[in-house]
């Protein structure tokens, strides 16, 4: 995926209403009237989110006789989930490096402290 298509799907997502408007999308197509339902914002504005979501490809709305159903497209959040999958493998190996360090140190610490124990407790006979 392009730069610029990825700053528009994270841009889209950015916005709450967007997002529960995705959320409303993933289990049917809808008319703009319904998913304008549960929002407390004007169709126009609800307009305005959907016009953003279908420049970033997340919607895509129909033409139906008088009915204008919107349904989710999937294929932008697909590309977002493989680009923040090669991270978290990233960061997943970074951190299992870190914790075999950190554990190296402890068995060096623990193994310092033992010698440490052992020259005291040969001072003392």
């Amino acid at each position: 995926m392009s730069p610029d298509r990825l700053s528009a799907t994270f841009a889209a997502l950015a916005d709450p209403t967007r997002r529960a408007i995705l959320a409303r999308l993933a289990s049917s197509e809808t008319s703009v009237t319904d998913l304008a339902e549960p929002f407390d914002i004007s169709l126009p504005a609800v307009s305005k989110h959907l016009k953003v979501l279908e420049r970033a490809g997340l919607i895509e709305r129909g033409r139906e006789a008088q009915w204008r159903p919107c349904r989710l497209k999937a294929t932008p959040l697909k590309d977002i989930a493989q680009w923040v999958e090669y991270y978290r493998r990233h960061w997943e190996e970074s951190f299992d490096r870190l914790e075999g360090y950190l554990k190296e140190l402890q068995r060096k610490n623990k193994s310092q402290e033992i010698q440490r124990k052992e020259k005291r407790d040969a001072r003392k006979t």
